[in-house]
């Protein structure tokens, strides 16, 4: 059984991404950023409780190589052309964009969303991207993390069966 299409319109590159969704009138974006390596239930959670802070969701996803230098080289477990899919996959997800510097400054700067939301294992200071976005008149949000829900514990998980 083959899977069926996603919308190409989900997958931009960063020039795409501006033009189509730089500060829209009378819209609310909200901007996250990760591995989203091994999608579980926490993800899924996350990004379903960012996507009701506003009216477009676009999810910063690091490159193979970023994730590689950032989590080592066992890492990632899935490639990104499947991550993505996945992502683009989610109804709460209305575009990801692929960036491959260890973090989404660049992004974030170009595209100042409204919000910036990161999860629970951040504060707000710590959050990168953070004061170009307040100084623009956004906010920073952190969203709680699902209790027993992480890639690294999956992935402990996993290890400790084989």
């Amino acid at each position: 059984m083959t899977s069926p299409p996603l919308p190409t319109s989900k997958f931009l590159t960063w020039l795409e991404l501006f033009a189509r969704h730089g500060r829209p009138r009378n819209h609310v974006v909200v901007f996250t950023n990760g591995c989203f390596d091994v999608l579980h239930r926490g993800h899924v959670e996350y990004l379903h409780a960012a996507r009701t802070l506003g009216d477009v969701l676009v999810v910063g996803l690091n490159s193979d190589d970023s994730v590689r230098r950032l989590k080592g080289p066992s890492r990632p477990v899935n490639r990104i052309d499947d991550r993505a899919w996945v992502l683009g996959g989610l109804a709460a997800v209305d575009a990801v964009t692929v960036f491959d510097q260890d973090t989404p400054r660049e992004l974030i700067d170009g595209l100042l969303p409204d919000i910036l939301i990161k999860g629970g294992d951040y504060r707000a200071d710590q959050v990168v991207g953070a004061s170009s976005v307040q100084q623009a008149g956004g906010r920073v949000v952190i969203a709680p993390l699902v209790a027993g829900r992480s890639t690294t514990a999956i992935l402990n998980r996993s290890a400790a069966v084989e």
